[in-house]
């Protein structure tokens, strides 16, 4: 290779390196460049890093202790068959007859929740009450009194023997001092005002007959006179009767077969003129009463009558009554006379004597025995429906329907959901801020957006360790609602302590130094001074400011200086609002200070 060669060569070695020179110098100077105006505001000016500020101002704190737990609701009473055992000392059964309500359903104090069913009771009770009733109205009947009375009578007094019904004595033959038979006649009561007779029409005679005719009777052989009268009941069955007994001064019927007539039964009744008895013997006619007049005499009204064939007899008065004793004893007076006229109730005579006393005690003893099992079956009717014991809701009903129940039977349980339960585990650390009686609010993940009040009720004397960390439980009553259910998980905020109008700092401000807490103050001339502070009590989120700042001040929550270079700053300034709500994750402080 010539001189001249080599020193081109080298020529050529020099300008490369030179070029590589510069061309790392312009790399280092354009990433140096770029890397400030990354750090700089985007209009140009370079006036240092960018704060973001809280405006001190005055406000209410409130500092508490956080705490979960479950709720369940309060106790309201035991679903059960009322014990009602009879006085026998035999336990009753019943049969579930109906569910009225199901778990979970919302119920309120003496509500119908179950239906049972005692399919004989029924009957027994209608059965006792008509026999207790037959008892008091027969003593009374025998005393002579009220029934309201029989209650109260003395053995000793005896008995008076009363009228049924209103009417005239007959039969009365027993005087003072007398003796009587149990079941013998003292004496017939006779409402002699009205009687009856049973007429006997031919064939003819009932096809002649029309609902709407009244009756009529004559006796030619006691008195003159037509007496009107009713149609009581009409027998349309033919009833064959011998000839021999039918009174008829007239001849035999076309329809006698064998000595017998078909005859025909219509009762008639009649108002008495006071002297017509038992057994006389009258002609039996019927008319139409659109036909005959008020003031028709005897020849024109016998005339308009249509006359049965057959005379018939009086039957009965139309009412009357027989007397009866009882029990024996000895008549101690009489209080009426033959024929004499009584009303309903009055006395007939007294009777008296140790049979008699003992007939009432041992009646009084039968009324008393049938009021005390009227009595067992009348509470049993009470069990027939179950009623929820307390408001609240069912949480537990074991038996289904249809199921065999007895008396005293747990069936499931009532639970008041107004009235909350919760229990928590507080740390040790925090234990001294709850107070008993504070107010607490509980919220629920299942309800969301909705807020219920508390009061701690009780706070345990003693911790309980756990993986090192000492807690002491807290009861808490919560006022809840229906949509509230056992068991569900509940957050809890206990307030342990609140101020109101005090300066407040945010927590992201402050930071500690030398033991001291401190917090940077921007000043109008953008000057930032690092300030002593003396802090109160303090949330989450904000410390009561004592000393070292006034309202108005700015205190720094951030700055660009803080941000990385491939981070961004927001738009239009700062890093935060001064008025932001958003809060650091950086804890400052856990205890409160006073």
């Amino acid at each position: 290779m010539s001189k001249g060669d080599l020193g081109k060569k080298i020529g050529a070695i020099v300008k490369s390196k030179v070029f590589l020179t510069v061309i790392l110098v312009i790399v280092v100077v354009g990433g140096g460049y770029l890397a400030i105006r990354q750090l700089m505001p985007t209009n140009g000016k370079n006036d240092g890093p960018i704060y973001s500020t809280y405006e001190v101002k005055r406000g209410d704190l409130t500092v508490g202790v956080e705490a979960t737990g479950s709720l369940n609701p309060g106790y309201g009473g035991s679903i059960q068959v009322p014990r009602n055992t009879s006085s026998s000392g035999t336990a009753n059964s019943y049969i579930i007859d109906k569910l009225l309500a199901k778990e979970g359903d919302e119920v309120t104090a003496g509500q119908p929740i179950i239906q049972l069913n005692q399919p004989s009771l029924k009957g027994q009770l209608e059965t006792a009450r008509e026999q207790l009733a037959s008892e008091r109205k027969s003593l009374a009947s025998l005393l002579g009194v009220d029934e309201s009375e029989v209650d109260n009578i003395d053995p000793d007094r005896g008995i008076i023997m009363t009228a049924p019904i209103s009417g005239r004595v007959m039969d009365l033959e027993l005087k003072s001092g007398a003796e009587v038979k149990s079941g013998q006649i003292i004496a017939t009561i006779v409402d002699d005002s009205r009687f009856e007779m049973t007429a006997k029409l031919t064939p003819a005679e009932l096809n002649r007959l029309q609902d709407n005719y009244k009756a009529a009777v004559r006796f030619p052989s006691y008195f003159d006179g037509v007496i009107k009268g009713d149609i009581i009941e009409i027998n349309r069955n033919a009833v064959p009767t011998s000839s021999k007994e039918l009174n008829s001064d007239q001849g035999i019927s076309s329809s006698q077969v064998d000595g017998f007539e078909y005859v025909y039964w219509v009762t008639v009744a009649f108002d008495n003129p006071g002297l017509v008895r038992p057994e006389m013997v009258g002609n039996v006619g019927f008319y139409d009463p659109a036909e005959v007049k008020e003031d028709d005499d005897i020849l024109t009204l016998n005339s308009k009558v249509d006359w049965c064939r057959y005379l018939v007899a009086v039957d009965k008065y139309v009412q009357q009554e027989e007397i009866l004793s009882r029990v024996e004893g000895i008549v101690t007076k009489v209080n009426v006379k033959m024929m004499e006229t009584v009303k309903e109730g009055d006395p007939i005579i007294t009777m008296a004597g140790q049979d008699v006393r003992e007939e009432i005690e041992k009646r009084q003893d039968s009324i008393r025995e049938k009021r005390s099992e009227l009595m067992d079956l009348e509470a049993q009717e009470g069990t027939l429906t179950i009623l929820a014991p307390s408001d609240g809701v069912i949480s537990e009903l074991e038996k289904k329907e249809g199921a065999t129940v007895s008396d005293g039977e747990w069936l499931g349980s009532v639970f008041q959901t107004s009235d909350m339960q919760m229990w928590c585990n507080v740390d040790e650390t925090d234990i001294l801020l709850v107070k008993q009686g504070a107010t607490v609010k509980v919220t629920l993940d299942a309800l969301p957006g909705q807020e219920f009040q508390g009061t701690v009720e009780n706070i345990a004397s003693y911790g309980k360790g756990e993986n090192g960390i000492t807690q002491f439980e807290v009861y808490i009553r919560v006022v809840g609602s229906k949509e509230i259910k056992a068991g569900m998980q509940a957050k809890a905020y206990i307030g342990a302590d609140s101020a109101e109008n005090v300066l407040l700092c945010p927590l992201e401000a402050i930071f500690t130094e030398e033991g001291q807490d401190k917090v940077e103050v921007l000043r109008d001339n953008g000057v930032v001074d690092t300030v002593i502070v003396e802090l109160g009590m303090m949330n989450n989120r904000y410390a009561e400011v004592l000393s070292g700042l006034e309202e108005g001040d700015l205190v720094i929550t951030g700055s660009t200086a803080d941000v990385l270079p491939s981070q961004t700053t927001p738009s239009g300034g700062g890093l935060l609002s001064s008025n932001t709500n958003e809060i650091k994750t950086q804890v400052i402080a856990k205890n409160i200070k006073y």
